[in-house]
């Protein structure tokens, strides 16, 4: 494993971290977690070097927590740093920090959280928990010893972001949304190295754009094989973010063991600087070719559901964005219309409470109409 340093913190961070937001399930029931083959995929990436683990109250609906809590047991929990999140969207009054942090340090069973971070934060969810005093809360914890360092996840735009970045002097890292397509989403390629100039780690999500990456197009795969047959779109994805300096560790969601295995052995080939001039106009291309096709930048990561009227949103922005991607219109007709007649979109009553939830801040009822027109 190939080892970075983390912002002005006297600790070296693995390449990789391993996300929790998309551990194997039983069925379709995200909140029913494979429990056996979870624990077996954390533990094994930690034996192999990986010391960064991060989770959150909301994934897997609550249980995420929980069964992270399990995998570190017999001694796994010495092996890692360990980040989760505050849900900054449930917090009403002071008292909610509390309860809270210590309601997450009981699923995790811990008594302290290595990294924690400020949830999400957005032009809505930020100027609540900052005016009842998130920031001196959380400095209290950390003098008690139930938080070792604060950070935040951002899902906004870029001057909110900064404003952030400046309004804390005690911020050890943040989290942003960054990939090869969103160089310019959000904080961006800009937020990153204004964060990491001022000291912060900076933690990356999404790397593969909630897996898109990995399967891109046709013309995408000519790109990428015309160059270098024998490495695959996720190591070219991860090599790029890893060829940047002021990358910190990137989270992988993994669900398959084959993941944990291929993104480890991506990893221990990583450093800043690896890309040659040949390989990133390689990146420049898919760049470029990828503009061409997506449409929605929606990641699949769901917190815009459960939908008041039932609209299945992230589904029918996949079958959406895929039928671009490669270009067959009749297979996502088809997709579409197996769909329970409740779960699209003419149910939408454009009620907005989905933008609103958006991290990514899609204007869901707009797109919705137009997929509604092309494939009803």
């Amino acid at each position: 494993m190939q080892y970075r340093s983390f912002g002005s913190l006297d600790f070296k961070v693995s390449a990789l971290g391993f996300g929790a937001m998309r551990l194997p399930i039983i069925g379709e029931d995200k909140s029913k977690i494979d429990e056996k083959q979870a624990i077996s995929l954390i533990r094994h990436a930690l034996d192999q070097g990986v010391n960064y683990l991060d989770t959150a109250f909301p994934y897997h609906n609550g249980q995420s927590e929980i069964v992270v809590g399990k995998a570190l047991k017999d001694g796994y929990r010495q092996k890692t740093k360990l980040a989760s999140k505050l849900p900054s969207w449930l917090i009403s009054s002071k008292k909610d920090f509390d309860h809270y942090l210590n309601l997450q340090l009981k699923k995790l069973q811990t008594d302290h959280l290595d990294f924690y971070l400020l949830h999400t934060l957005n032009q809505t969810n930020w100027p609540i928990i900052r005016d009842l005093d998130v920031l001196p809360w959380a400095q209290s914890a950390i003098k008690d010893g139930r938080i070792v360092h604060l950070g935040f996840s951002f899902h906004d735009k870029l001057p909110l972001f900064k404003q952030i970045v400046d309004a804390y002097d005690n911020w050890a890292f943040c989290q942003i949304q960054y990939n090869l397509l969103d160089v310019n989403f959000q904080a961006g390629i800009e937020g990153l190295k204004y964060a990491s100039k001022k000291g912060l780690a900076v933690v990356i999500m999404e790397p593969l754009k909630g897996g898109a990456l990995a399967n891109p197009p046709s013309v995408v795969k000519d790109i990428y094989h015309q160059s270098d047959p024998s490495r695959t779109p996720v190591d070219w994805a991860l090599q790029w973010l890893w060829h940047q300096p002021e990358v910190s560790v990137v989270l992988s969601g993994m669900s398959t063991m084959e993941q944990v295995k291929q993104n480890l052995a991506s990893a221990d080939r990583s450093s800043p600087g690896s890309l040659s001039a040949a390989e990133q106009q390689v990146i420049t291309k898919v760049q470029e070719a990828y503009k061409k096709i997506v449409d929605i930048p929606c990641t699949g990561c769901q917190y815009c559901l459960p939908c008041s009227q039932g609209v299945n949103i992230p589904k029918i922005f996949s079958i959406y964005n895929q039928s671009k991607i490669d270009g067959n219109l009749d297979k996502a007709l088809s997709s579409y219309q197996s769909l329970p007649d409740d779960q699209k979109v003419d149910k939408c009553i454009n009620c907005g409470q989905c933008v609103k939830a958006c991290p990514q801040n899609i204007d869901i009822p707009t797109h919705l109409a137009t997929i509604h027109k092309k494939l009803s």
